[in-house]
């Protein structure tokens, strides 16, 4: 659609009514212009710009529309350099043109109009294609910007604490450290997600920036040269009263009807505003001394752009309303070649603005469309960032809560349990700070087995370890292992009287499982459920895999997780040559 109305626009600048067949020179000057303006050429264009823009300078003065050299040098200079150069084409184009007032002034307005307006067309033809490719870099940006803030915010929240709790353990204050861990995991569990700052701006404000002034000047221009034009031709002063009242009419409601606007947002009262301006635009045909149909691709742009959302409706008013031309012009005694070249240029002037107003709404949709993507990262990644906290902090805090409750109950083993204490809070320190990042390729369920097994021993549960030694994960299945070991952990601690558990890995040719018994479950109370279990459900399924939690007939409880094995793998897990049983005393 768009390739097809830039070139309809183009062919339709290059035919004028004063004769039936284009000059060779602004034959060549179209072709030019198109390599310069539609989407599919413009690698040509970026290599072989200045040779087509050579070629453009020297087709002006044999008779190539000046307009199109405007727009090729605002497209393609850089901008110290391109107004100025502009303006000489402009200039040019009247001293080209120097018979009459009138004919030097319509070719400096041609000149400008067209160039603004061929330039706006190419502009956010190439500024739609930018932000279509580059639409993922404002949410890299968002999330990246969320990651800083959410960072800042954990530190202040729990880093502090943390911080804390490895000062009071090294000072022996068990009690300490006991009562502020429970407080930072309190905080970690109750904790609502923060609120999403606004991502950055999206760059739609290029588009009304851009296509504002170029509206407004080219509909400005074109009153300006109507009249000179009507006083040119010396009507009876009543027709020229009411000739320049209908231009002004018609020009001021096409500027209110093809302003930028945000998609979907009409024109306040176009149900009325629309048909004054086609039977406004449509009078001219019927002047009594001569039809003149130049009103009629005003109108006809407004029609498409007011109707953009019922195309079907939009494209045959427009059809019907454009016909009105050849059909007037022949009623009237116009010879048929004559008529059809005007239908031709009424129809390129409509799709003009129309096409002007088709890239603005596609800009403006493709920008939202950014924006919203941008919103969507950032939202999951605040999910991501709740979960790790849930997940790492929780199991950490958790860890040191029993070693300081373990220093306040044995003051023979205070010492070795609170720096215990304070390297758990270190670790949690260290998960904190990583945690905005990627937890991919940071966490190992080997590292994270070893300390599962040393909380299970403080704990005094037996533990039964089943371990392939050449039991190799990629590192997303590592990590998501590794987070499933410490939250079985944290429930066996927290949720049961264990005093067996059972860790066992299992491995096919395509996929790997781990998984996590403990008896005891009947001697807690049940608690409220917490974040975890759905934290790694969600996990899981990203990796395609999936997480078991159930009461098993025996009276235990398992805690499993099934994912695909890569035959990729690039880290590994082994503890040893094959099953062991270790006595936890």
């Amino acid at each position: 659609m768009v390739t097809a109305v830039i070139a309809a626009v183009l062919v339709g600048l290059v035919v004028s009514p004063d004769g039936p067949v284009p000059d060779p020179a602004a034959v060549a000057m179209l072709v030019l212009q198109l390599v310069h303006c539609l989407p599919r050429t413009r690698r040509f264009r970026d290599r072989f710009g200045a040779w087509t823009l050579a070629a453009q300078v020297l087709l002006l003065p044999l008779g190539g529309p000046a307009g199109f050299l405007g727009a090729s040098l605002l497209l393609m200079l850089p901008r110290p350099v391109r107004g100025p150069l502009f303006a000489v084409v402009v200039a040019a184009a009247g001293s080209l043109n120097t018979g009459s007032l009138y004919s030097c002034l319509n070719a400096m307005g041609n000149a400008l109009c067209q160039g603004l307006l061929v330039y706006a067309l190419t502009r956010l033809s190439d500024l739609r294609d930018e932000l279509a490719t580059t639409r993922g870099e404002l949410a890299a940006r968002s999330v990246a910007m969320e990651r800083a803030r959410v960072s800042d915010a954990l530190e202040d929240a729990l880093g502090t604490a943390l911080s804390e709790i490895i000062r009071l353990a090294a000072e022996g204050r068990a009690e300490g450290v006991l009562e502020r861990a429970r407080a930072a995991r309190a905080e970690v569990r109750r904790a609502p997600e923060p609120p999403a700052p606004a991502p950055l701006p999206p760059p739609g404000d290029l588009t009304p920036r851009t296509a504002l002034p170029i509206i407004v000047i080219g509909h400005l221009w074109y009153p300006v040269i109507a009249v000179i034009y009507l006083v040119s031709a010396a009507p009876p002063p009543t027709l020229l009263a009411l000739y320049i009242a209908d231009i002004i009419a018609v020009v001021g409601l096409q500027v209110y009807h093809v302003l930028p606007r945000p998609p979907g947002a009409p024109p306040r009262h176009a149900v009325w505003t629309l048909p004054a301006q086609a039977l406004l635009a449509t009078a001219a045909l019927f002047a009594p001394d001569r039809p003149y149909p130049q009103l009629m691709w005003l109108a006809g742009g407004a029609v498409l752009v007011i109707l953009a959302a019922r195309p079907g409706r939009a494209w045959t008013l427009f059809t019907g309303y454009v016909a009105l031309v050849p059909a007037t012009l022949l009623v009237r005694g116009d010879d048929g070649a004559g008529a059809a070249l005007w239908t031709i240029e009424t129809a390129g002037g409509a799709l003009m603005f129309y096409g002007l107003a088709l890239l603005t709404r596609l800009v403006h949709e493709i920008a939202e469309t950014r924006a919203a993507l941008a919103l969507t990262a950032v939202a999951q990644e605040r999910r991501r960032i709740a979960r790790d906290v849930h997940d790492l902090l929780g199991a950490g805090l958790w860890a040191i809560m029993l070693k300081a409750d373990l220093a306040t109950r044995d003051p023979g083993a205070a010492d070795e349990a609170l720096a215990d204490a304070a390297s758990a809070a270190r670790s949690a320190l260290g998960d904190l700070r990583a945690i905005p990042g990627d937890d991919t390729g940071r966490l190992s369920a080997a590292a994270e087995l070893e300390s599962a097994l040393d909380l299970l021993a403080a704990a005094g549960v037996e533990v039964t370890v089943t371990w392939p030694p050449d039991f190799l994960l990629p590192p997303a299945t590592d990590a998501l292992f590794a987070t499933v070991l410490r939250e079985a952990v944290t429930n066996v601690m927290r949720h049961s009287a264990a005093r067996h558990c059972l860790v066992e890995a299992v491995r096919d040719d395509d996929r790997a499982r781990v998984r996590v018994v403990n008896d005891g479950t009947e001697a807690v109370p049940s608690s409220p459920p917490g974040q975890g279990l759905a934290n790694l459900t969600a996990r899981a399924g990203a990796l395609g895999g999936a997480l078991t939690a159930r009461p098993l007939p025996d009276g235990r409880f398992e805690l499993s997780v099934d994912a695909a094995r890569s035959a990729r793998a690039t880290s590994g897990t082994s503890l040893g040559s094959g099953p062991r049983t270790p006595r936890i005393p």
